[in-house]
């Protein structure tokens, strides 16, 4: 039973925890790669999952990815746009990258905030048989070993549980072990324990006063280590946690303090007050996890001054770990060289996004060493090396050797002494919508304020739009909210009766968002470089990687001249192609809901309104009947209507027939084509292609001056040979590795996402990964198994 906190006169850790929480959200990153290793010249296609806490962030828009060498020094970079907290990307690896560890960062604005362990650092390896030097796996395993009693605190008389984790670069492996002595009687052992993984291991005995222990540790290969054990203390506070699926137990242990003592104990949950509680001696205490989530749960143990006397992190439920597993239909294997594969992911009732890859059996992927749901609920809040942290969350899981790795850590996303002198993070990096650009306008080069000016730009309707805005006091105006690949071009003219030249007008636009320098140190790794020798051969899997590389141009080549094969790559459907065509970038957003009624006419036809046909299609979104019209709201708040982005009257729309209407869009929030409006809209556009809202003379925008904008950095489309095509009959050798990889497949309301994939020629099984999140349930979507 929880006893609620009724008699402690200062509250400053409970005060600390809600301010820190509400103003200091914490974000992590997963990322995943298409292999784990690469040829130079090859593309490296990645996909970044930003939580915050352990749902998808809605605090960032945008991702930023980096590629550095050993040295530190940055190879590439790339701006990706996050939707719904998941962003994809590639990298061109250049032919003439040495063979060596590379490392990838990614990171939000948000996040450099706080400390840069905690953005994401993957390392990754790089082959190049044109080398001098030659890349390959530190046979010399260096290893630290580290002893923590449970709760922090070692206290003579007092059964104690302590972890022992084991820190290297490499691997130890498992089957290491280790025993406990007397230093001055070092014949005899305490206790022996086997270490559970390559990470940690655990025993328990009952130190006595005074005593010097040391714990002897050996790996498999004879190495062995001494470290030494705190000596026991005489009087203190020992916490003892019993972890179960159901509820999560605990008691606190004195010796030499006042038995009718207690203590103030705290449980937190993703940076959150889980639980609080009073404690006195002997008594046991059960938490139970059905009020919980799967996540790190910290226990801390104040006295009545509020000093932290105890200290335990441990797993909520780790033998019930919460997962969606997503159905697989229609399954269709074919493991004859080069055949034909497929099955089919249902529809669900919202747009649901899915990363899929599909790699032969014998290919290592990253899911392997560190998967979604080991950053997840583990890494991602931790800062020290930990090795395959995916077993811990996997079917084999060991729910001991969790927990005993967990008292081997510190809760470090905040400090509670900190927090509690009032000292917080200071922000000086605040999150951008997507891509934000602050423009100054100048008139002979003095600043030009309250003044209209006009942006003008082809869209990808070949139509020439034009846009309003009005800078402010001191000349000042922001573009905020822009979503677009690669660049745009603006021409501008200031929207004034008197005309004023146009070489006396300027426009300096600086972007409201930066990549922030890699200040921390790269970390170790267990691969070393040595020089090439003439008669060392590439090894099998670089001769694969030589072989596939080969294939790639052709692959590639032949792909541009079959349409089907193109659109394979470029992960598009219907429905995105015509957004891309339609909307304009200051009318795209990252909280938008499209309605296709040219592909899908979604029961539209029927419909005398298309506002009245919205009704209940949007959460949030209502229909308010006024003197013969339909107002659209967002809880409440009235939202303008776009009609080929020109904002028009409710009357207009009420004379729109459906049939005439090509897409309609509902954006939730500020958007850059609102220009001050942040309740939201509805865009409708029409099938004659926006002929409103257009400049008459498409040529017009040459005469004026112009200026071009970056955006988003655009992936390159992975690309798989259509065996079923004449063309690609003649290619003599495929060893491709990786089958299928598609970052972003969505499933839509009545229309299941399709997945189909052809094999290579060797390979007799398939390992098929497929990631996501269920919004609705509040869980990670995760499948990883080798079929059949």
């Amino acid at each position: 039973m929880l006893i609620p906190l009724s008699f402690y006169a200062q509250n400053k850790a409970e005060q600390a925890l809600e301010n820190f929480s509400k103003k200091y959200p914490q974000e992590k990153v997963h990322l995943t790669f298409s292999k784990t290793s690469y040829l130079a010249g090859e593309n490296l296609w990645f996909k970044g999952f930003v939580f915050e806490g352990y749902s998808p962030s809605t605090i960032s828009t945008s991702l930023f990815v980096e590629l550095y060498d050993r040295n530190k020094t940055q190879i590439s970079k790339k701006l990706i746009p996050l939707m719904s907290g998941e962003g994809s990307g590639s990298f061109s690896l250049p032919e003439n990258l040495k063979e060596g560890v590379y490392y990838v960062r990614a990171y939000t604005t948000w996040m450099t905030n706080f400390s840069e362990d905690f953005q994401a650092l993957r390392p990754v390896v790089v082959y190049n048989p044109s080398s001098s030097e030659k890349v390959s796996i530190d046979s010399n395993s260096r290893w630290k070993a580290s002893v923590f009693p449970e709760g922090g605190t070692s206290i003579s008389g007092l059964n104690t549980k302590f972890a022992v984790r084991i820190q290297s670069a490499a691997s130890i492996g498992i089957g290491w072990s280790g025993y406990v002595i007397d230093k001055k009687n070092p014949e005899v052992k305490i206790t022996s324990f086997k270490g559970y993984d390559e990470n940690v291991g655990s025993f328990s005995m009952v130190p006595d006063p005074g005593i010097q222990y040391q714990l002897i540790v050996e790996d498999t290969k004879g190495k062995k280590e001494t470290v030494e054990l705190p000596i026991s203390a005489d009087t203190g506070i020992h916490m003892n946690v019993i972890n179960g699926d159901d509820a999560i137990k605990f008691s606190l242990k004195y010796k030499n303090i006042d038995p009718e003592k207690s203590y103030k104990v705290i449980g937190t949950l993703d940076g959150r007050m889980a639980f609080q509680l009073t404690a006195k001696k002997d008594k046991i205490y059960g938490i139970p996890t059905e009020q919980l989530i799967n996540g790190i749960l910290q226990f801390t143990v104040f006295d009545d001054q509020e000093n932290i006397v105890a200290q335990r992190l441990c797993f909520v439920q780790p033998g019930i770990i919460k997962t969606k597993k997503p159905e697989i239909q229609s399954l269709s294997l074919n493991t004859s060289p080069r055949g034909s594969n497929s099955f089919v992911l249902p529809s669900q009732t919202e747009e649901t996004n899915y990363t899929v890859l599909v790699a032969d059996d014998k290919t290592e992927t990253t899911e392997d060493e560190n998967s979604l749901l080991g950053t997840l609920w583990l890494t991602g809040d931790l800062q020290s090396v930990i090795h395959r942290p995916s077993q811990y969350f996997s079917k084999n899981l060991n729910a001991e050797a969790l927990d005993a790795l967990l008292i081997t850590e510190k809760w470090k996303r905040f400090d509670w002494r900190t927090i509690m002198s009032g000292t917080y993070p200071i922000i000086r990096n605040q999150p951008q919508s997507y891509i934000s650009y602050k423009g100054k306008v100048t008139i002979q080069g003095v600043p030009a304020p309250n003044t209209d000016l006009n942006l003008i730009f082809k869209t990808g309707d070949s139509n020439t739009r034009l846009h309003q805005v009005k800078t402010d006091a001191n000349g000042f105006f922001v573009l905020n909210g822009l979503v677009f690949e690669d660049s745009i071009q603006f021409s501008y003219q200031l929207n004034e009766q008197k005309k004023i030249p146009k070489e006396q007008v300027q426009v300096i636009f600086q972007p409201n968002y930066s990549f922030i320098p890699f200040r921390g140190t790269l970390p170790e790794t267990n691969y070393v470089l040595s020089p090439r020798l003439p008669a060392d051969q590439p090894d099998i899997t670089v001769q694969r990687y030589v072989s596939t590389r080969k294939m790639e141009s052709s692959i590639n080549e032949k792909a541009t001249l079959i349409e089907e094969v193109k659109l394979t790559g470029q992960r598009k459907n219907k429905t995105k192609k015509l957004n891309d065509e339609l909307s304009s970038p200051l009318f795209r957003s990252g909280n938008e809901v499209v309605f296709d009624l040219l592909n899908d006419n979604n029961s539209a036809a029927g419909a005398t309104n298309i506002l009245q046909w919205l009704q209940g299609r949007v959460p949030g979104l209502t229909m308010e009947f006024s003197m013969g019209n339909y107002i659209p709201k967002f809880r409440g708040g009235t939202i303008d209507i776009f009609l080929d982005e020109m904002r028009v009257d409710p009357s207009m729309i009420s004379s729109l027939s459906t049939s005439e209407i090509a897409m309609v869009k509902v954006i939730r929030g500020n958007f850059v084509g609102s220009f001050g409006g942040g309740n939201g809209a509805i865009a409708i556009y029409t099938r004659r292609g926006g002929s409103s809202g257009t400049i008459s003379d498409p040529y017009a925008p040459t005469q004026l001056k112009q200026i071009t904008l970056t955006g988003f950095d655009k992936e390159v489309p992975f690309i798989t040979p259509e065996y079923t095509s004449e063309s690609f009959r003649n290619i003599s050798q495929d060893l491709r590795s990786v089958l299928y990889w598609n970052p972003f497949l969505q499933t839509q309301p009545k229309e299941p996402a399709n997945v189909q994939f052809f094999n290579n020629d060797e390979a007799k099984k398939y390992r098929i990964i497929i990631m996501g999140y269920d919004t609705d349930k509040g869980i990670p979507i995760y499948y990883n198994e080798i079929l059949p």
